[in-house]
């Protein structure tokens, strides 16, 4: 288990100063090495870490408990017997995301199963509620279950430089959680200026997020390979700052398993392997597994078909 962030208190200092240029940043982004080596088994490896890693979520209006407990069955067993009995594997998701009323339910469902439960909070997704109602909804969370919160920031604060009003925010909000992990969205898409998604990060990183995070996912824009390189770089300079770790999640507009790849790879080249974990890093994309589903079927199929057309020796 990864030891949380304590923040570092408010130091503007460490960010203010720093500007990015988006232009290499999006060089930098689009000449991701690697992804054509991971082939076969190698790949296969890849997605099944992409499935230990995923935030199985379902946020609707019209969610039930019924509802929940489907999810939370396929989270125990994201690949079905058949094909995890195949790859020689046993995996169970990153956690299962719903929304605060629905937290109890997921933790019935889920019990026994190591699978944590995680609840957006704080006015999800715009986060416009008044702080001590979004403070309120954290604890409720938490008092339900909840083992995760992921919060959304005043987007305001950032647009407008206000940091101190930001940190203090995020901050209220972590004393909230208690024990419970904070994941803090920045809801890059919002945020106009990868300068600003990077100073947004040091200040949820230095109020104690123990994960940032891209998006709600209800943006026009999510998560980019540009914004995730910024919000990474921002993570290494906060742990060269403080020797403290902080998670990343992009979330929206992860599809295909290609995606997947694509994003560990991210990870690998800007954090090391050490960070390809469910405790230092989550995919925010339901309708990501089934794609992943298929790939590896194909995969097992490929090699079984393989294995029986072999030469005789």
């Amino acid at each position: 288990m990864v030891t949380r962030n304590q923040g570092s208190g408010f130091k503007p200092a460490l960010f203010t100063s720093r500007v990015v240029n988006r232009p290499a940043a999006e060089w930098l982004a689009a000449s991701l090495p690697g992804l054509r080596s991971l082939k076969g088994a190698h790949q296969a490896a890849w997605l099944v870490n992409a499935v230990r890693c995923l935030d199985l979520t379902t946020l609707a209006g019209d969610d039930t408990a019924g509802r929940v407990a489907r999810l939370c069955a396929k989270a125990r067993d994201p690949l079905g017997p058949h094909l995890a009995e195949a790859l020689g594997v046993s995996v169970t998701v990153g956690a299962v995301c719903v929304y605060p009323t629905m937290v109890r339910h997921a933790v019935k469902a889920l019990e026994g199963s190591g699978v944590p439960v995680a609840s957006v909070a704080t006015g999800f997704p715009a986060g416009l509620t008044p702080l001590p109602l979004r403070l309120a909804e954290i604890s409720y969370a938490v008092d339900q279950g909840a083992d995760e919160i992921d919060v959304v920031i005043t987007r305001e604060y950032a647009l407008t430089g206000d940091w101190a009003a930001l940190y203090e925010e995020i901050a209220q909000m972590r004393a909230a959680c208690g024990e419970a992990h904070l994941k803090v969205i920045l809801a890059t898409g919002d945020l106009r200026s990868l300068t600003t998604v990077y100073r947004a990060a040091m200040v949820a990183m230095q109020a104690g997020a123990d994960f940032i995070k891209t998006s709600t996912g209800k943006e026009e824009v999510n998560a980019t390979l540009p914004v995730s390189l910024i919000m990474l770089r921002a993570i290494r300079d906060y742990q060269a700052q403080t020797g403290q770790i902080v998670g990343f999640k992009p979330a929206g507009g992860l599809r295909t398993s290609k995606d997947a790849l694509t994003w560990q790879v991210l990870m690998k080249e800007e954090l090391g392997l050490s960070w390809l974990q469910p405790d230092l890093f989550r995919i925010g994309a339901s309708s990501l597994l089934a794609d992943i589903e298929r790939q590896l079927s194909h995969y097992v199929t490929g090699r079984y078909a393989a294995f029986h057309h072999q030469e005789p020796a």
